[in-house]
């Protein structure tokens, strides 16, 4: 019969053993009683070689005092998701975010355990990505408001808006739903304003997680922890310039509050100094959610709201300015004839109609790549016409599901919309069920992009 304290232990272990989190157990010594497979690929040792040892006897770099282990162990504290860099064995450089909590029995601090994320590639893709930016900067295309198309009043007046908010220092925050441009508004502003001559730095804050962002922003200073070293964050690379925080209601409330005390004081302290630098930034931020929801969940502070939104800019999104498609066909078409070589003069009225018709959840973006894919599809034809097209959007909804025009009632409480939205609903479910719910197969049946289809599946939330 098998021994349940020793099947538990078997059990842990294994668990222990293949999470991708690195997870290092020391005794109320400070010596090494667990090292699971994962640190040992962190640090690039091997966990045979560090059972008994202290941090600092298989860490040439790392003094026993500093190490997070010892210091739970000591004060009984739990330090929560610290950046740690240092060099392993092999000398190259790691980053982690560590967690490490003490073990107490009976008031006594018998143990420390460590659980550490590797954000080694992660630090060095996203510092890449922002040389990259800064390499190209010369010969980038920056938009203006030339590229900004809108004959409706409703669109007019927004471009109005953000011209009048070009010349002027305040905050920014700019409301649209995902594929509006938001981006090409915020370089408008930028590069058609008082500060065009100085630098435009966009920062993704959803696709970065806190604990790097707040050193990228802020900066670090040498000896507030382990391997830090004195480096400028992006406030002080952008200043007398702008900061646009691209999806600002992804940052955890913490970050905000720091960045409001930016905006009150134009003050920056970077982590792990005592002293402050002042800058002169101008923050353009941009959120694809409404502030009221987002404030009401949590996700946005009131305070940091109100500072940011000293000016308001709300996109309208593609479907409440149908009027400005076909300029945007036409603009899309003259880019694609030059990328792809094609010698497209215009589309079809047929399939005019459809994409007019189509309700565009992904708004220009979604317009542009359906453009695009047309065009791929045109051998030597001049017109773009159903053919090329993957799906005529709106003769899915209508055309291939047999839905009887005719009949419809039109009533005083119609709305197109709704209904347009509850028929697509329809038709995905069909779609997924009839595939025995595989994705890619469903997006195939319906003539859309996978990508498509799984945004479609999260707006209407299908199950």
């Amino acid at each position: 019969m098998i021994n349940n304290s020793s099947y538990a232990e078997k059990i842990l272990e294994c668990l222990l053993d293949n999470l991708d989190e690195g997870i290092h157990i020391v005794d109320s010594s400070g010596r090494t009683i667990y090292y699971n497979k994962s640190m040992g690929k962190v640090e690039g040792i091997d966990p045979s070689e560090v059972f008994g040892k202290k941090v600092n006897e298989y860490l040439e770099n790392v003094e026993e005092n500093s190490s997070t282990l010892i210091k739970a162990l000591k004060t009984g504290e739990r330090i929560q998701d610290l950046i740690q860099h240092y060099s392993n064995e092999n000398n190259k450089k790691v980053i982690t975010i560590n967690t490490t909590v003490p073990v107490v029995v009976e008031g006594e601090n018998v143990a420390a355990i460590e659980i550490a994320k590797d954000m080694t590639q992660l630090r060095e893709l996203t510092e890449c990505i922002y040389k990259l930016q800064k390499t190209n900067e010369p010969t980038k295309k920056h938009y203006t408001f030339s590229d900004i198309y809108g004959k409706g009043e409703e669109m007019k007046e927004v471009i109005k808006k953000a011209k009048r908010a070009s010349i002027s220092n305040s905050p920014i925050l700019i409301y649209a739903e995902t594929g509006c441009g938001k981006e090409v508004f915020a370089q408008s502003i930028h590069y058609d304003g008082l500060r065009r001559d100085k630098p435009f730095i966009p920062i993704n804050c959803a696709a970065i997680p806190a604990t790097l962002l707040e050193g990228m922003l802020f900066g670090t200073e040498k000896g507030s922890f382990t391997g830090a070293e004195n480096k400028k964050g992006l406030f002080e690379e952008a200043n007398r310039g702008t900061i646009l925080l691209d999806e600002v209601n992804s940052m955890e409330p913490y970050l905000q509050s720091k960045l409001l005390r930016v905006l009150q004081d134009g003050c920056i302290r970077p982590i792990g100094s005592n002293k402050t630098i002042e800058v002169d930034v101008r923050i353009i931020a941009t959120i694809n959610e409404e502030p009221k929801k987002l404030i009401e969940s949590g996700k946005l502070r009131k305070d940091f709201y109100y500072r940011l939104s000293v000016i308001s800019i709300n996109i309208p999104p593609l479907r409440e300015r149908k009027e400005d498609a076909p300029m945007l066909i036409k603009k899309f078409i003259q880019q694609y004839n030059k990328i792809l070589h094609k010698n497209i003069e215009k589309i079809d009225d047929k399939a005019m109609e459809a994409l007019l018709e189509y309700n565009w959840p992904g708004n220009i973006r979604e317009l542009r790549n359906v453009i695009e894919a047309a065009m791929n599809m045109v051998n030597y034809d001049a017109i773009l016409s159903e053919k090329h097209f993957e799906s005529i959007i709106v003769n899915s909804f209508f055309n291939k599901n047999n839905v009887d025009i005719d009949n419809l009632n039109i009533d005083k409480d119609f709305s197109l919309e709704k209904y347009i939205g509850d028929t697509e609903i329809k038709i995905i479910k069909k779609a997924l069920k009839e595939n025995d719910y595989n994705i890619t197969k469903a997006s195939k049946k319906l003539n859309i992009s996978r990508q498509n289809l799984q945004y479609k599946i999260k707006k209407y939330n299908i199950n």
